[in-house]
């Protein structure tokens, strides 16, 4: 189920009902701010007893286009991969 920004803006009002809506939607957006910016500059983001955010680097690669069988090179890329901790698996598994 993926989950949005506005989803979690609603979740954080009802859960913290004291903070105006305006300041969590600020709060959220420099959070993902900060986050985008350390993967750019290829850090890796640890969230304690949730997980990590890290980039890794696609090396460049030949390639196929499947509509007409024409080689590409395709170039270099930087994915973002995400490690659950041990501690959220065990929490999502549990009965």
């Amino acid at each position: 189920m993926p989950v949005n920004k506005s989803e979690i803006l609603n979740q954080l009002s009802k859960t913290y009902p004291n903070i105006l809506k305006k300041d969590l939607s600020k709060f959220i957006n420099i959070f993902l701010h900060e986050v985008m910016k350390a993967i750019k500059n290829n850090e890796r983001v640890e969230l304690r007893r949730w997980g990590i955010f890290y980039p890794k680097v696609q090396k460049s690669r030949n390639s196929r286009n499947p509509k007409t069988g024409d080689k590409i090179i395709s170039p270099q890329k930087k994915n973002i991969y995400f490690k659950m901790s041990s501690e959220l698996f065990k929490k999502i598994n549990e009965k």
